[in-house]
């Protein structure tokens, strides 16, 4: 998705400038583990669309093209181009009410798209698998935002399969669903409260804080994208009254990206193998999130919580291991960038080794800042597989010798750094 990805630099200044907002007003609204832990999912999230990308759109293609309305009734094609773009004499700024008609339509039709997609995430507990990354948080800040899922795209394309069929072109596609993704990142955000009359028409902060909220009244509420209009046609509308708690009913309680991504997928794994009925079976996996089988448990009921009551997950780690985690979590993130730039010049199987790495590496993240004892072995195995790699690529001619003689030195920097995290904490590493 190549308008997400160019949107990355705006969304770490607006990041910057929410942090430095938060700061100077002394509000609690950014916590560093948990901020890696929100940016950890995000750049999984993005490693995985390089896979997940060519399903949605190569489907959306594919349906578009052979099966669209237009080829078997006569129903006209969508007018395509730039409705700005001027022609025939016309300035630039000429409007071409065709084309605007156009993509104004299949904006509308993909933030419908999104709405019900996103309400029946909530509804199925399949669905709420791949969606529940994205909920477990106990912060609100932009950071979650881009604490997104890497395996929910294994089946969000199905919703936008209608638009293929009626012929929707796969550019205005791509583009409408881009600008619907990035509108949603700024309304994650306590600074900005009620907006007036916007708040009839669109999305805002106010709407989406509820949405994230686990208080009982704010569960499963404000569905929307872009536009509030369709959780108030719907039904699914609750404005936001106190402070919502965030999170999910049953606390994620780890900072692994990848622990964060298949959990509800385990469970769900686990509670089809305990129960014995096939339809029961059937309805873990399509039923709502809260039910249970009378064989295996009792529905799950939300807690009555509160902001004075509520305790967020936040394990005490030692300064010197949160310094040496997020130092790596920028080596990482940086690599990550790099991959996604340079994936097309690579093979398959190149991307599929450098994503697994990259995914073992936020891992072992997520256990430094819960002083995991696992972890020391894993970031030491990682780290010598970054030196031997390193080495072995500076032999080779093709390769930039610079670039890859930096990526060695990090590595002997970061192995002197782990020696001495060993020899100062590694004691007080938890068992599990």
């Amino acid at each position: 998705m190549e308008i997400i990805e160019a949107s990355i630099p705006l969304f770490f200044a607006l990041i910057a400038v929410e942090l430095a907002v938060a700061r100077a007003t002394r509000r609690p609204y950014y916590r560093l583990n948990d901020s890696i832990a929100d940016l950890s999912c995000g750049v999984l999230s993005q490693l995985s669309g390089i896979f997940l990308a060519l399903l949605t759109y190569g489907m959306f293609y594919w349906v578009s093209t052979h099966w669209a309305v237009q080829r078997f009734l006569p129903v006209p094609a969508w007018p395509e181009g730039n409705p700005f773009a001027g022609r025939d004499g016309f300035p630039w700024f000429a409007v071409h009410w065709p084309q605007l008609a156009s993509w104004s339509a299949v904006f509308l039709l993909v933030d419908l798209c999104y709405y019900w997609l996103h309400r029946l995430s909530h509804e199925v507990n399949i669905l709420w698998a791949g969606h529940v990354v994205h909920h477990s948080s106990e912060e609100y800040n932009l950071t979650v935002a881009l604490r997104q899922s890497s395996l929910h795209g294994l089946f969000t394309w199905v919703f936008y399969m209608p638009l293929a069929l009626l012929g929707v072109p796969w550019v205005m596609f791509i583009g409408c669903h881009g600008l619907n993704l990035i509108y949603q990142f700024w309304i994650h955000t306590r600074e900005i409260g009620h907006l007036g009359v916007f708040e009839w028409l669109l999305n805002t902060p106010s709407h989406h804080r509820v949405h994230h909220g686990v208080n009982p009244k704010y569960q499963d509420r404000n569905y929307a994208g872009v536009l509030i209009i369709w959780d108030r046609i719907f039904g699914s509308f609750t404005p936001e009254q106190e402070e919502p708690v965030y999170g999910i009913t049953k606390p994620l309680a780890t900072w692994n990206p990848v622990w964060a991504n298949v959990h509800v997928f385990v469970e769900i794994f686990r509670n089809v193998g305990r129960t014995r009925r096939w339809q029961d079976k059937l309805k873990i996996v399509f039923g709502p999130p809260s039910w249970l089988p009378p064989d295996i448990g009792r529905p799950i009921v939300a807690p009555d919580v509160s902001a004075a009551t509520f305790h967020k997950y936040d394990p005490e780690v030692p300064a010197a291991i949160t310094r040496y985690a997020f130092a790596q979590f920028v080596a990482i993130t940086l690599g990550a960038v790099t991959l996604l730039r340079l994936a097309h010049q690579l093979t398959w199987f190149q991307v599929g080794v450098l994503v697994f790495y990259f995914t073992v590496s936020l891992s072992n993240l997520g256990g430094l800042l819960e002083r995991r004892r696992w972890v020391y072995s894993m970031e030491l195995a990682r780290l010598a597989t970054l030196l031997v790699v390193s080495g072995v690529l500076l032999a080779v001619p093709r390769f930039d010798a610079l670039p890859v003689a930096i990526v060695g030195l990090f590595g002997v920097v970061s192995l002197a750094w782990l020696a001495r995290l060993r020899r100062v904490v590694r004691p007080g590493f938890q068992t599990a």
